[in-house]
């Protein structure tokens, strides 16, 4: 309010005191009125991909903080076509920080790769838990859902094409549904509103051979349904 508004107002005010009184004149006004200042609106920090790495790095959320060497938030491309979500780092990511870099990240390389995907230019890796549970053992619910609002964040900030999921306990973890990954690997399903595809894990193409060519199958598919739903004139899409 200006100045000059509220001593209008005070003056309105105090003669009408006056007058419900019966006697008197208006007095003065005992200070000195000023214009309000503005007060600057609040501005919250924008969600980041680095911010919500820092967050995990420091998360005690739940047991496997106290077992863990490094968080491991997840790395690729900030704009991909592909989400690719695992279940939970191993030893070798527990013991750098990083996304599938043991044995079975190495074959996932691979098998991006031959349908033109790469976590350098296309391609994000995130996991459900970001924390390695000791024995690799399977995440239990509490852990899973203390640890989801990060891939919640992590997903509405990437804004994939498609989420590809590895395993039974990735897929179990954000679809509902009770059926094994063998049954199910290579159907699309929703999340989030993003179009959802289970495929094998690479740790279980590494102990049977016999996933191989199913999860090749899913990964065709995969890339099928890419070039038919993205313009072809989008750089992400490579060469395939």
């Amino acid at each position: 309010m200006k100045r000059e508004e509220k001593e209008v107002l005070y003056n309105f005010l105090d003669t009408a005191r006056c007058w419900a009184e019966g006697f008197g004149l208006p007095k003065p006004a005992p200070v000195t009125f000023v214009d309000d200042t503005t007060v600057p609106p609040i501005i919250t920090t924008a969600d980041t991909l680095e911010i919500i790495s820092e967050e995990i790095a420091a998360c005690g959320r739940c047991g496997l903080a106290a077992t863990r060497n490094f968080a491991v938030p997840g790395e690729g491309a900030n704009n991909p076509l592909v989400l690719i979500i695992g279940e939970g780092p191993g030893a070798e990511e527990d013991n750098t920080g990083h996304a599938f870099i043991g044995e079975a990240g190495k074959l996932l390389d691979k098998m991006l790769a031959a349908i033109d995907l790469s976590r350098k230019t296309n391609t994000h890796i995130l996991n459900i838990v970001k924390c390695r549970p000791p024995g690799n053992r399977d995440p239990n619910p509490d852990e899973i859902s203390l640890c989801l609002p990060y891939l919640h964040r992590q997903i509405d900030l990437l804004n994939p094409v498609a989420i590809l999921t590895l395993g039974r306990v990735a897929l179990t973890s954000l679809v509902n549904t009770s059926d094994g990954i063998g049954k199910v690997h290579g159907q699309f399903f929703e999340y989030r509103g993003y179009p959802l595809m289970p495929t094998y894990h690479p740790s279980a193409l590494l102990r049977n051979e016999e996933y191989k060519r199913p999860a090749w199958e899913d990964l065709k598919k995969l890339r099928a349904w890419i070039n038919s739903t993205v313009p072809p004139n989008d750089p992400r899409l490579g060469t395939l």
